[in-house]
């Protein structure tokens, strides 16, 4: 089937241009030195020293992307992987109605698209100064909301295709469902841990390396999609 086709590159690219991005800010943000002098010299507020967040939190993804010059890099990128994601949730719809002989709009498919508009709404308010307690609550409410939403998409995703694995046996990597079904148990799981912490003052270190991380692995589940299916 095409559409197989099409699910696995729509699943690379969404995996490979959000890793890309965010790191690619990192790394300017980091060596904000190379650019002093041009016309893409980092605002102050934007640099941040030698770091791995994922290990030590030494920075937060929004401090790295929100500056310029890095919201160059951030908002197209993260916006076009927004509407990738889309186009990924309609496709995926499409095939389980395929292989289940139905033609509904599933769960999934609602939630995951409206997670992706959540996402594009955070990287086009990212970096955008305004003083005021409601619009601060609105962007955390934003981002949070992208987060649990395509958890829930994912997971409502996984349990539909270990279902239909039976079905789907020839067309599929056995592997690659079971990554997928414990990536998504990590999640979960680490979500209801880190509650508590997250929603507490101080711990800012850990709540960066956490969201780099947690990042990491919600786009690390494309990646395991474009596993999941076998070429056409």
């Amino acid at each position: 089937m095409e559409i197989r086709t099409q699910i696995k590159k729509l699943s690379l690219w969404i995996f490979i241009i959000p890793f890309v991005t965010v790191n690619l800010c990192l790394f300017v943000a980091t060596n904000y030195q190379l650019f002093d002098n041009t016309f893409l010299s980092v605002d102050q507020i934007g640099r941040s020293q030698p770091t791995f967040p994922y290990l030590d939190g030494g920075v937060s993804i929004s401090r790295t992307a929100r500056t310029y010059p890095t919201f160059l890099i951030f908002k197209p990128g993260m916006i076009f992987a927004s509407i990738l994601l889309i186009i990924y949730w309609i496709k995926t719809n499409k095939i389980i109605n395929f292989y289940e002989g139905s033609n509904q709009k599933n769960l999934f498919k609602t939630l995951g698209i409206i997670s992706a508009i959540l996402l594009i709404i955070h990287s086009i308010f990212l970096g955008i100064k305004f003083d005021n307690d409601l619009y601060k609550f609105f962007r955390r409410f934003v981002l949070l909301s992208f987060i649990i939403f395509e958890v829930f998409a994912q997971s409502l995703l996984v349990h539909r295709l270990y279902k239909l694995k039976r079905i789907i046996q020839n067309d599929i990597n056995n592997y690659a469902l079971v990554m997928k079904i414990v990536l998504v148990t990590v999640l979960i799981i680490t979500a209801i841990i880190c509650l508590p912490v997250i929603v507490s003052s101080g711990n800012t270190q850990f709540k960066h390396a956490l969201e780099w991380n947690y990042f990491l692995g919600v786009v690390i589940f494309y990646l395991f999609t474009f596993l999941f299916w076998k070429k056409t």
